[in-house]
């Protein structure tokens, strides 16, 4: 007979931070009529582990890890663990054996078992689809008769995915939780509280929203924290980067080219090509396996068919970018002894600024977006030619707006984003309304009227007057520093 699972306690639990939602969606399933095993998966560092700890924390709960080790020797090392609580050692030879004992040891009560990186227990090659076809047949025979909640993790994201695709014998038995890097919002409880404004989105930006590399640079002076942990050859984050990307991907160099490429900010893929000497056509694999990474993306002008040409790229991480920008050009320096403080003050100190500038404008895409959803459901980016008269005299030959809001193919918000070190001018407002609005729809794809447009200015230091004057006046026009972003991001 099984013996009573006992509360798994988890020592660190004190030290989680946020992630709310993420825990109460798997509360929701914890507590709910659904035998499906739920899936967890996302991005490594991305905090899943102390997520599943976190929630099993005080659970009648079993979590079993699975590594790049022989599979042989982990299932004895669970059979092991098993042992205890179903009161027999089970016979586990194989993944299979293992999800029916994990159902069996719920036989009696209700008890939590985690199986995390999955993938590492499965074959490779045309074995797989068997493999997972007996899985499947063990869950419809074990789980309506268990009490036991199966949750399968996994860092492998094109891998876990798989499991969830419409062809797998999984299909609709799996429950699927995709674990996001924190937002801006969600990142404020590894930050610094004596933080301001300003030296929040700095960090973040260099930071990302990895919780690993949050809690590594959320606290202390920045510059000491990044020259303790990444520009120091024996700092805990000099490699990270390299490391979990050499775990997932065969053949890094090429990716390491490409993310190199896009570190100094979003890249067509001519410019891709020009930088890696690949093709057009040769460079699409790549790209495609980075996005399924979730390490980069790609982006069009707000209001143009998906088909059209013109799509440029993105690093989506922060900390990546910044280490591929400001660390993985000089590891061999620093390995032959350049001191990180050296790197910081000739070269990081100087270009932090451009570098936050990208990171800048997302939060006010996100501020956008919650603020005036409503008014505007699809909010981005634009560029595209400038007005036909310049391009001919070659005075403009292209334009962007930072911030577009469009709805039912209608312009409905434009704004421009500076970060800065001085107050934005009244000509910033100027050339977007008198310029770049009039080459938007020039372009034909989307319909306004400039009187009728909520036009939104961001900027680090401020406004000068004659900008603030007219926003007194102009009811269409809102000024937004960093403290009304910063509060508006985390309200």
């Amino acid at each position: 007979m099984a013996r009573t699972l006992t509360a798994y306690d988890w020592p660190r639990r004190a030290e989680f931070v946020n992630r709310v939602e993420d825990l109460a969606r798997i509360e929701e399933w914890w507590n709910g009529p659904s035998r499906d095993a739920l899936c967890i998966f996302g991005r490594r560092r991305v905090g899943k582990s102390w997520l599943f700890q976190a929630f099993a924390h005080g659970k009648p709960a079993v979590i079993l890890i699975a590594d790049r080790r022989l599979a042989g020797p982990q299932l004895q090392r669970f059979a092991d663990q098993l042992e205890i609580p179903l009161g027999v050692r089970p016979e586990i030879t194989d993944v299979i054996d293992l999800i029916r004992a994990a159902y069996r040891l719920g036989r009696d009560e209700r008890c939590l078992v985690v199986i995390d990186e999955l993938p590492y227990l499965l074959p490779e090659g045309a074995t797989r689809p068997q493999v997972l076809t007996a899985i499947q047949r063990v869950m419809e025979e074990e789980r309506d008769a268990s009490h036991t909640k199966l949750l399968m993790c996994g860092s492998l994201i094109a891998q876990m995915e798989t499991l969830l695709a419409q062809s797998s014998p999984l299909h609709g038995r799996l429950v699927p939780l995709e674990i996001r890097p924190m937002d801006f919002g969600e990142a404020q409880g590894f930050l610094d509280p004596s933080d301001n404004a300003e030296e929040r989105i700095v960090r973040t930006a260099v930071a990302g929203g990895m919780a690993r590399h949050l809690a590594e640079l959320g606290r202390g002076p920045l510059d000491d924290a990044l020259c303790r942990t990444t520009l120091n050859v024996r700092g805990s984050l000099f490699n990270d980067p390299r490391t979990v990307l050499e775990q997932e991907l065969r053949a890094p160099a090429t990716y390491f080219s490409i993310l190199e490429a896009l570190a100094d900010g979003e890249r067509g893929i001519d410019h891709l090509a020009e930088q890696t000497h690949l093709s057009s056509s040769a460079l699409g694999p790549y790209l495609q396996t980075l996005e399924r990474m979730r390490l980069i993306s790609e982006r069009l002008p707000v209001g143009v068919p998906r088909t059209a040409r013109g799509r440029k790229y993105r690093i989506d991480d922060g900390f990546i970018r910044f280490w591929f920008r400001f660390v993985f050009p000089f590891q061999t320096a620093l390995e032959g002894g350049l001191p990180g403080r050296a790197l910081w003050e000739g070269r990081v100190s100087d270009e932090l600024p451009d570098f936050v500038g990208q990171a800048f404008e997302d939060l006010c895409l996100r501020y956008t977006r919650r603020r005036f959803g409503t008014l505007a459901p699809t909010i981005g980016t634009w560029w595209g030619n400038a007005l036909d008269t310049h391009r001919r005299a070659k005075t403009r030959m292209v334009e962007e707006i930072d911030v577009v809001g469009v709805s039912r193919k209608r312009l409905r918000i434009v704004g421009e984003c500076r970060w800065t070190t001085k107050p934005m001018r009244a000509a910033v407002l100027d050339d977007l309304l008198e310029l770049k609005v009039p080459a938007l729809l020039q372009q034909g794809n989307l319909t306004g009227d400039v009187d009728d447009l909520t036009i939104l200015l961001f900027c680090r230091s401020g406004f000068d007057a004659a900008l603030t004057g007219r926003a007194a006046h102009d009811p269409r026009l809102e000024l937004i520093g960093v403290e009304a972003l910063v509060e508006g991001l985390t309200a």
